[in-house]
């Protein structure tokens, strides 16, 4: 099989695949594999039960791995070192908040086996050109090796989408959606009322850096600076280069300053804190001079073009237009802001573009909060899991057909078209076999947000965990139905062989349904009854 993309989704389906001895050619067009936890430079947004109960066996290995690369390789102090749910940045999102270069390194530790065992091949540096289709059959594709420009044709019997935008889907002619369905189609409680595949989520230029306090660090003035500092969204309370904010579910105003108290504090619920993926205190005296934090904030957030489904000089455009929304933001942290303890500006600021492995601070890649889904056999709607769309339930919808889990709130951020976030609550939910499953096309599978979800549900099933979780299904699938000379849809399509299916799932870690507590302590009236008992 052929794996395209090397994001959370492409490794987990690669590694799903290739330990059920199955040869898998895995792409990614960057240097570094592991997408918007890496190359995008996002630390894990996870759910709060995630150091007691983990969906996938191979996600928690996967966590304990980075906290051993640091204990082997970082210099943490004693206390650091030995405990056991170790914070090496002490960030707010996650109990596991690290830089990006030490998940690069721990996934191409656990690929290696599978490379020198000839189950595993990887083609870094190496772009999706072509995509050859024949009926309903993906029959090859071509990618081009970026440094020599030499292309290879790469047959399979089933291929896998893992790119972070869908491009497979557009250049094999799949049916897909992008951007935001109605109301009409879905009955959604926050579907838009007209269909409008242009309104797409804000994508975020995420870049890393230090503070220095009483140091000048300021870089130069961004193109385009003046007018992106007044920049305002039609819903937001003031510019978007401000402390105050729109409350993501609210819509209130909201302070959220860049320092409310020491920078190097464990945890302050400020910007800085939120995403710190170094803290200075968890290391050797002298080992780190400074924190350092990983700014992906809503003051970051490009809504001015959509970048899927248009033309490729469109799509540039914006994606560089991404880019110095970033860089201004940060020289106007530097110069302009309005300080914690008085004055205007942290000049002190410093851009760490060696932590993103980039030279300008930025990291190597947008990320990119959704992309082109399929059409689906199933399509996962708010219905499903919202919890306001779900009056008098408890739960999200149980899927006879489940192949893993996943659990974050309905997080969709300000769209292209100028609309406010909608961030809602919801359960805890299963991920169905039928949303992996294109209606037509008989050999692909996704991997990633491209699944069979609303805009809506994308934005509860886009995250760390739970793209993990899609991949490890599309390339266990995949892998069952190769070596059972199977279509994928066959295998949802008979009872028999999806119970089989999801047995072999369960014994590689997966766990298919979450679990149900009842009373946390017994309910008896003596003493004696609980000892007869």
């Amino acid at each position: 099989m052929v794996v395209i993309g090397g994001g959370l989704g492409g490794v987990s389906a690669a590694l799903a695949a290739a330990r059920l001895q199955q040869r898998v050619i895995l792409i990614e067009e960057l240097d570094w594999l592991g997408g918007q936890l890496t190359a995008q430079g996002v630390p894990p947004d996870e759910y709060p039960w995630i150091e007691q109960f983990t969906a996938s066996q191979s996600y928690a290995h996967f966590r304990r791995c980075i906290r051993d690369h640091y204990r082997r390789n970082y210099p943490l102090t004693e206390s650091a070192r030995h405990r056991f749910c170790l914070n090496p940045g002490q960030g707010n999102v996650s109990t596991l908040c690290h830089e990006p270069r030490a998940a690069v390194a721990v996934i191409n530790e656990l690929l290696r086996p599978f490379e020198k065992a000839g189950f595993l091949t990887v083609l870094k540096r190496h772009r999706l050109v072509r995509v050859d289709t024949h009926g309903d059959q993906i029959e090859s594709l071509a990618v081009e090796e970026l440094a020599t420009g030499k292309t290879r044709q790469l047959r399979a019997r089933v291929f896998i989408d893992a790119t972070e935008t869908g491009e497979v889907l557009a250049l094999a002619d799949v049916e897909h959606v992008f951007g935001a369905e109605s109301q009409a189609q879905t009955q959604e409680l926050h579907a838009l009322e007209v269909a409008d595949p242009f309104d797409q989520q804000a994508l975020t230029w995420c870049l890393a850096a230090e503070y220095f306090p009483g140091e000048d660090h300021r870089i130069g003035r961004p193109e385009g600076y003046e007018r992106l500092k007044t920049l305002q969204l039609p819903c937001w309370p003031g510019p978007q280069f401000s402390w105050v904010l729109s409350d993501f579910v609210t819509h209130q105003p909201r302070e959220r300053p860049l320092f409310a108290g020491a920078t190097d504090e464990a945890s302050l619920y400020d910007l800085w804190h939120a995403r710190r993926i170094a803290w200075r205190k968890n290391f050797e005296p002298g080992a780190y001079p400074s924190d350092i934090t990983l700014a992906n904030w809503p003051q970051m957030d490009y809504w001015e073009k959509p970048v899927i489904g248009v033309p490729a000089l469109e799509r540039e455009q914006a994606l560089q237009e991404a880019r110095q929304l970033s860089l201004s933001f940060f020289y106007w942290m530097q110069t302009d802001a309005p300080r914690h303890d008085g004055g205007y500006g942290y000049p002190g600021l410093k851009l760490r573009g060696d932590v993103l492995g980039t030279a300008d601070g930025l990291a190597k890649q947008a990320y990119y909060r959704e992309g082109r889904r399929i059409r689906a056999e199933f399509t996962v709607l708010e219905q499903h899991i919202g919890v306001a769309a779900r009056a008098g339930l408890s739960a999200a919808e149980t899927f006879h057909d489940s192949v893993g889990l996943g659990a974050y709130r309905i997080d969709l951020h300000p769209s292209t078209r100028g609309r406010n976030t909608v961030d809602i609550d919801a359960y805890p939910f299963q991920i169905p076999l039928g949303a992996l499953l294109p209606v037509r096309v008989d050999n692909l599978l996704p991997a990633c947000k491209n699944i069979g979800t609303t805009r809506i549900t994308n934005g509860a099933y886009r995250e760390h965990a739970t793209e993990w979780s899609i991949g490890e299904a599309s390339g266990t699938l995949a892998a069952f139905a190769v070596s059972r000379q199977l279509a994928p849809r066959a295998v949802r399509a008979d009872a028999g062989l999806l119970r089989e299916f999801q047995q072999l799932l369960e014994r590689q870690g997966v766990v298919l349904a979450w679990p149900s507590f009842g009373a946390l302590t017994p309910r008896l009236r003596t003493g004696y009854e609980f000892a007869a008992r």
